[in-house]
């Protein structure tokens, strides 16, 4: 009662000053009050009328703000800005060159273009905000004492919602009710995080026990929570009920906008945020921009535009004022006066003649290059998403761009930090081998049936690369120093292993390899006795503690594989259907039916699209999958028929597991081939089927998830049969080893952990990845202390991931180790061929992992990371002290070998650096695990790391944070100023991805977190090759010839050296609406064609040679120098075109017109022809847009001189074209003047190839 009278001056105060101060504030918290009990009272005094309501609007712009707002973002750019002063100063009589109406046409096209691009994509979102705005949901209403349907946007905060199965959720609502018996709520979440698998959320806790009919008109509670966050995975909060009781609120209680109930035939919720204020809509952060390498090069080349621009129009008003300074007194006839009829002084003169040539020579400054670069580069994205090779048939996915302006950057790339599980693995685990309580069970069946699953494979793979798995290895040999010395080591005694590795494609019995496991007979024979003794114990009343130690581990060991995981269990029949438990439930078969509810599901990392009738095997698969007898499996499986029987039954309540991660999964489906089932999860038990011992129910006090600093994950249970509260605990074993109860009696516990780490070396060095079981049991006492701090640390706000995190750490010590896992992550199809390629392209990859070192080391062999000649320095250090001595003696190591030697360079590194002194990349290996790291990463240590890594071929981080990595990429981007990619597939490689100049995010088995932070998303790695050794290459070759070519095209002026024959007066010889459109038009559509189709190599030849890459790492196509050879060559062909036709005309009687427009005219073809010096690939476009770039001046000339005979006074362009095409010289000079203009060009072009 005191905390509701708080509450209730609290409130009061905070309206009294509301009151005053005429405006809303919020506190930290948010107070949630249901708006049935103000359905009757003004709109003032409902406590929710301050929250958002749940209409949506993601337009920019209305009716009324858009040409204003449009224009302002659009003068966020300054060449806009400059255009628009250079076309305002022409309205100025005094200095104006052009008609101003005239002068403004450039501007505003280019200003108009860009705005119907804006509003036709605001008028799409408006369309979309309008459909979703007016979906239909079902709000309660007090009036009608029912729920009737109402838009969505016509939610408010506080309302009462009755979602339905497979209806999307219009708000975050807070779980109340639920018509599931077991108070849960499937939900789907793709639409956030990508990830197809169900998730469940539970009822608050204190509406548990209510019926199906949740009246809200009983509601009085109030609840209190956090602020609206962009946090997908954390909701902090209480209510309050009138009696003055608090319960937390959890994640696990939030359903989230956007997502599907799935399961779940009705719930009822009370809406939380709406609209804006919601997760998804705080996550939407629209289209990422990032400006890309050569448009900052391009930014600085239009600095020097200016720059010359301005030098120019000096030079003119210097000349102008000299031409009229050597009249003196006596004023020329022509002579401009001032606007109150007084002659101007020389110098005056100068002034307004400056400000006229910048109009004049406005064009040296490309008006049109920035839409074009923008065209170009949607143009260059459509061409890389039609690549068929980009598309993965398997997953049904193509390449996405969410990026579009760092097209160009793919060709520059210079550094890949690559994340390995996922990326360049299946991240499709498969049980290889375990050991329980000190004793290793090989599974040597099971890894035949693997080997056998690998050469069906192979036979159908028509490639040369084949699928495989990893041998087993009968002696570790141990790379890594105990006291964290480093070495250098030969690697020639891996090469057999390493060779032994092999590609594994995704076939149709991948999916059986990750499901079907043969277990292994005598742990099979030890998981029955101990049943069974157990069993025997129960129905005696006997204490489960008389139960042999080793027995006792080992069940133990089982139960924790089931029940230590948040797996959701489904029926495949109905795979979004609550699966119901019958009597008669048998495991799932060795191939499961498929239905077609299946068929028309988008493939899952739990389901597998039905495989194609490329040959005999796969037609037989799809046979089997709908005709299998019951006994027919033994024919096709090497399964023994004594470990068989009913295990791998057909049978209708077959059961399904969507974990959130494939390790769960896997282990899930390894302890159902010990008859070790788990049937059912629901948010308070777990049950599961044991041999002998049938159905046990545990009660699930507790779940501390896994999280990256901890590295493991806990459950809190009290066993059905000995009743005793016990933590089952998995993780890396890493952490887990050093949790383990030191042994204070006998040898036996020391020699179970000593055996346990040498297994979880020989797993690691055959590639697996290994994970830790261990448990713990609780006496009530000790439980009731922990619980008490635990539950004040659920129930807080403020801080309560670290008051968790701190109480999962009091509880997780002390463990009892029960055994560890050994699980195959296979490696992707084309992976290590994909390394090799960019390796050679100059591409300098490091990979960053969280696994075990020696699981690393082997992988990275196996995809060609590491070379069998490479030597390997591993640094593994326990103090920065010692990290500081591993990096100074490494550094002198490769000084002293390598220097005083060059036979073992590989090559220069194309890399820049900030340094001057070019540096070697050697034969080396760099592996360094993730305590060694955060040692190096430190300020005083980095450039020595860095020094040492750079020296180095291939660079393997283990044991590596997602902070760490981010770490990695930041400091090598911005110490050796060079490009980065970084590509992973999970939400720990979002910083990484985030931090690179390009991320890549691969769309696998993790969801789509990385793909949502990414620039581009990959469905495999090895479309790595192609996307940058082709396209890259391609994208950064068009764009830079692009802009290079419209810095020469502007800088072709005409006008400047007409300016010597008339005084500097700004003169032109040209008509001017050919200077205004010449760029914009007549010249404007083949260089958007060559930019867009340009192939300077073909893709063969670029993959087959990825050294070609180089050139663009190096910017080659765009150096410095270039932007200035081109203005040197603009400036001679300007000459040629200005100076022949001048001498050619020198003594007739033609106008100014007559001699003018030929210049026009020569100065297009010599344009046109420079750019199809410079196009590598001729096309039927390139052809067709030159004629019509031809045809369209000729035509607007031809119109324009029949129809204008006063449109410039006192010069008549009358007839001017039509006179020039019936004359001898004009045909004469369109041959010769071109050809002079070019012949440099071409010559040196020709010498170019020739060298």
């Amino acid at each position: 009662m005191a905390r509701d009278g708080e509450d209730a001056g609290m409130v009061k105060a905070a309206k009294v000053k509301r009151q005053r101060k005429k405006k809303t504030k919020e506190n930290k918290t948010r107070t949630v009050h249901a708006n049935i009990l103000y359905d009757n009272a003004k709109g003032e005094e409902n406590p929710n009328r301050h929250y958002a309501n749940n209409k949506i609007k993601t337009t920019k712009y209305t009716l009324l703000s858009f040409l204003p707002k449009n224009l302002f973002e659009q003068f966020h750019r300054f060449a806009n800005v400059y255009f628009v002063f250079i076309a305002l100063l022409n309205f100025v009589p005094v200095v104006n060159a052009f008609q101003p109406e005239l002068a403004l046409a450039p501007v505003v096209f280019i200003l108009s273009v860009t705005a119907i691009k804006d509003l036709w994509e605001d008028y799409r979102r408006h369309r979309s905000d309008k459909e979703i705005n007016h979906m239909d949901c079902l709000v309660y209403s007090r009036v009608e004492r029912r729920y009737v349907e109402k838009y969505w946007k016509e939610v408010r905060v506080g309302d009462f919602i009755r979602l339905r199965c497979n209806e999307i959720l219009p708000a975050d609502v807070l779980l109340l009710t639920s018509s599931d018996p077991d108070r849960l709520c499937h939900i789907e979440t793709a639409t956030l995080d990508g990830e197809t698998n169900l998730k469940q959320r539970q009822v608050v806790r204190s509406f548990f026990d209510l019926d199906c009919d949740f009246d809200p008109t009983k509601y009085n509670s109030i609840i209190e929570c956090e602020k609206p966050n962009n946090d997908l995975n954390r909701f902090r909060g209480y209510i309050i009920h009138r009696s003055g009781r608090r319960d937390a609120l959890y994640k696990e209680n939030l359903l989230l906008r956007g997502c599907t109930i799935r399961n779940t035939e009705e719930a009822v919720g009370i809406v939380i945020y709406a609209g804006h204020e919601t997760k998804a809509m705080l996550n939407n952060n629209g289209p990422r921009y990032k400006r890309s390498k050569l448009e900052r090069q391009m930014n600085v080349d239009v600095f020097w535009c200016v720059i010359i621009l301005l030098v120019m129009c000096l030079f003119a008003a210097v000349g102008h004022g000299l031409w009229m300074f050597q009249y003196g007194d006596k004023r020329p006839v022509f002579d401009v006066l001032s606007p109150e009829g007084t002659d101007l002084s020389p110098i005056m003169s100068a002034i307004y003649l400056f400000l006229t040539m910048i109009i004049v020579f406005q064009v040296l400054i490309p008006i049109s290059l920035f839409v074009s670069i923008e065209i170009v580069k949607i143009c260059q994205v459509f061409f890389i998403h039609q690549d068929m090779d980009l598309y993965d048939e398997e997953t049904d996915s193509h390449l996405q761009c969410r990026a579009l302006n760092i097209t160009e950057d793919l060709g520059q790339m210079q550094y890949i930090f690559s994340d390995k599980t996922g990326t360049l693995t299946e991240n499709k685990m498969v049980f290889r081998r375990c050991t329980v309580a000190g004793v290793e069970y090989s599974h040597d069946a099971n890894a035949r049936r693997l080997a056998m699953y690998q050469e069906m494979d192979s036979e159908e793979e028509e490639c040369t690369s084949h699928g495989g798995t990893l041998p087993r290895r009968d002696s570790v040999t141990s790379h890594q120093s105990p006291h964290g010395q480093w070495t250098s080591l030969s690697c020639h005694t891996r090469s057999p292993r390493s060779s032994r590795y092999l590609l594994l494609t995704d076939k149709p019995s991948s999916v059986l390899q990750e499901k079907d496991i043969t277990p292994d007979p005598q742990l099979l024979d030890k998981v029955n006795e101990c049943s069974s003794q157990m069993d025997f114990m129960r129905f005696h009343s006997q204490p489960m503690s008389q139960l042999p130690s080793d027995l006792s581990d080992i069940i133990d060991f089982f139960i924790a594989l089931t029940i230590c995981n948040t797996v959701v269990v489904s029926s495949p029949n109905q795979p979004r259907q609550k699966v119901k438990l019958s009597e008669g439930y048998a495991p799932p078969a060795l191939f499961p039916i498929k239905t077609e509810s299946q068929k028309t599901q988008k493939p899952s990392k739990n389901s597998h699209k039905a495989p194609s009738a490329r040959s005999f095997h796969c037609f037989v698969d799809r046979i089997f999958d709908v005709f299998k007898p019951p006994n027919l499996e033994h024919t096709f499986s090497p399964v023994p028929p004594c470990y068989s029987e009913k295990a791998w039954a057909v049978a209708e309540g077959e059961l399904r597991y969507e974990a959130e991660s494939p390790d769960e999964a896997a282990l899930v489906y390894a302890a159902r081939a010990y008859k070790c089932s788990l049937v059912g999860r629901l948010p308070d038990q777990v049950t599961v089927e044991l041999p002998h011992l049938g159905k046990l129910s545990f009660e699930l006090l507790h779940t501390l998830g896994f999280d990256s600093t901890r590295k493991r994950m806990s459950v809190v249970v009290r066993h059905p049969l000995t009743d005793q509260i016990t933590v089952y605990t998995k993780g890396a074993d890493s952490v887990i080893m050093d949790l383990i109860k030191p042994p204070n009696t006998g040898e036996n516990s020391h020699s179970i952990v000593y055996r346990t780490q040498n297994y979880l070396n020989l797993y690691a060095a055959d590639g697996l990845r290994t994970l830790c079981i261990a448990k713990k049991v609780l006496t009530k006492e000790e439980y009731a202390c922990w619980l008490q701090r635990h539950l004040e640390a659920e129930t807080a706000i403020q801080g309560r991931e670290e008051l968790l995190f701190e109480s999962a750490l009091r509880l997780e010590t002390n463990l009892h180790l029960l055994g560890a896992t050994g699980i195959e992550d296979r490696l992707q199809d084309g992976v290590p061929e994909t390394i090799a390629s960019l390796r050679k392209a100059g591409l300098q990859i490091w990979v960053l992992t969280g696994d075990k070192q020696e699981t690393a080391v082997n992988i990275a062999y196996a995809c060609k990371l590491l070379e069998p000649e490479e030597e390997i320095l591993t640094l593994n250090a326990d103090s920065q002290e010692a990290c500081a001595l591993l990096l100074e003696e490494s550094l002198h190591y490769i000084q002293a070998k390598f220097l005083c030697s060059s036979a073992d360079h590989i090559y220069p590194s194309s890399s820049p650096s900030s340094s001057s002194v070019p540096f070697m990349v050697h034969r080396l290996g760099l592996v360094i695990d993730g305590r060694t790291l955060a040692y190096a990463l430190d300020k005083s240590l980095e450039d020595k790391f860095l020094a040492v890594a750079r020296s180095c071929r291939s660079v393997l981080c283990c044991r590596s944070t997602p902070l760490q990595k981010s770490m990695v990429v930041k400091l090598v981007r911005n110490k050796l100023k060079v490009m980065t990619l970084a590509i992973g597939d999970g939400a720990n490689d979002v910083s990484m991805i985030q931090v690179a100049d390009v991320g890549v995010g691969i769309s696998g088995q993790e969801g789509m977190q990385a793909v949502m932070a990414s620039d581009f998303a990959l469905p495999r790695f090895r479309y790595l090759q192609k996307l940058l050794l082709v396209h890259g290459h391609w994208c950064y070759s068009r764009l830079a010839n692009m802009i290079l070519y419209f810095f020469y095209k502007n800088a072709v002026t005409l006008i400047f050296w007409y300016q010597f024959y008339c005084g500097f007066s700004g003169s032109a010889m040209i008509d001017q609406w050919y200077l205004i459109f010449f760029n914009l038009m007549f010249s404007a559509f083949p260089q958007l064609i060559t930019g867009t189709l340009d192939k300077d190599v073909s893709a063969e030849t670029l993959q087959q040679l990825p050294q070609l890459y180089i050139s663009g790492q190096n910017s080659e196509e765009y150096k410095p120098y270039m932007f200035w050879m081109n203005m040197i060559d603009a400036f001679y062909q300007s000459l040629v075109c200005f100076f022949i036709p001048y001498f050619a005309y020198a003594d007739s009687d033609v106008d100014l017109f007559t001699w003018g427009t030929p210049i026009t005219t020569l100065a297009l073809f010599t344009i046109l022809l420079h750019l199809g010096i410079e196009t590598k690939t001729w096309t039927w476009m390139n052809w067709l847009s030159i004629s019509f770039s031809i045809a369209l001046f000729f035509t607007v000339a031809l119109c324009y001189n029949a129809s204008c005979p006063t449109c410039y006074s006192p010069s008549n362009p009358y007839w001017t074209m039509q006179r020039l095409l019936q004359d001898p010289l004009f045909y004469f000079l369109c041959v010769i003047t071109p050809v002079t203009a070019l012949l440099p060009r071409y010559t040196a072009a020709h010498v170019c190839c020739v060298l």
